[in-house]
């Protein structure tokens, strides 16, 4: 067991943060899991990707196999292959937020992630290979159900700016966030954060927020690190970021959340 001054869980972000440019983890970064979970100390992924891209890293969340991913609109059992918590988004917040965003801010287009995968309006720009089962359809099909993740792209505006428009738009109706250096913003169902799913996946396992040290690097991660008795923020992240962490990590290219990690637990470099 861990000594009692050391933190019980695990909590990292992992585009710019815990994965490494060349989009893996590192020998050694997964060394460091493991050894913790051997040591009775869980790491919960807690990501903005959807399922299908965070599935490629769920073999290092270690035996208790939770992950957090659409921003918190989705914990799921890596072992069982299944969803154990769902925060959606409801059509008529959906198509409300939507259309008042992109009445104030026009050439909005949308995209929507949920377990079946992304759909797509048709004049969404991806920037990434779409799967052979993503679907092209106008807003009012793509948000006739309930949907995790909202993905809203401007091809003209700075993401700082057209989050600030956004919000002043839809005020409350969602949750409005970015963790791209395109403008890409990621909206949630109002209330879901990285936090506030994390909060509830902490207290089924008996974890308090002082006990949890977290990592990220885009203002996505700032309600996470806000929450978490201990927070790094990654040595390239947003500014906004490095101004609200506690602590600064090395870069992702460097291990740095695994050096922290290590550090911390007295791990053997």
């Amino acid at each position: 067991m861990v000594e009692a001054s050391r933190p019980r869980l695990v909590a990292t972000d992992l585009d710019g943060t815990l994965v490494r440019s060349d989009g893996g983890v590192s020998d050694y970064t997964a060394g460091v899991l493991a050894e913790l979970e051997r040591r009775d100390v869980p790491t919960v992924f807690v990501t903005g990707r959807p399922l299908r891209w965070a599935e490629v890293v769920f073999p290092h969340v270690g035996a208790h196999g939770l992950a957090i991913v659409s921003n918190g609109a989705i914990v799921w059992d890596v072992a069982r292959s299944a969803a154990v918590l769902e925060r959606p988004i409801q059509p008529a917040a959906a198509l409300e937020a939507c259309r008042a965003i992109r009445d104030a801010v026009p050439g909005t287009t949308y995209a929507v992630e949920d377990l079946a995968g992304i759909g797509l309006e048709p004049a969404f720009v991806e920037r990434y290979p779409m799967p052979d089962d993503a679907r092209r359809a106008p807003l009012h099909e793509l948000v006739a159900r309930p949907v995790h993740k909202i993905l809203a792209r401007h091809e003209e505006l700075g993401p700082a700016e057209f989050w600030r428009l956004a919000e002043e738009a839809a005020p409350g109706l969602l949750t409005i966030t970015w963790s791209s250096a395109g403008t890409l913003l990621e909206m949630s169902a109002a209330g879901v954060t990285k936090a506030s799913t994390l909060a509830l996946v902490c207290a089924d396992l008996g974890v308090e927020a002082a006990d949890v040290i977290a990592f990220g690097d885009m203002p996505n991660d700032l309600p996470m690190l806000a929450w978490a008795g201990s927070s790094y923020a990654m040595a390239d992240a947003h500014p906004t970021v490095v101004e609200a962490a506690d602590h600064r990590a090395p870069g992702h290219d460097d291990d740095g959340v695994a050096r922290v990690l290590a550090e911390v637990f007295g791990l053997a470099p």
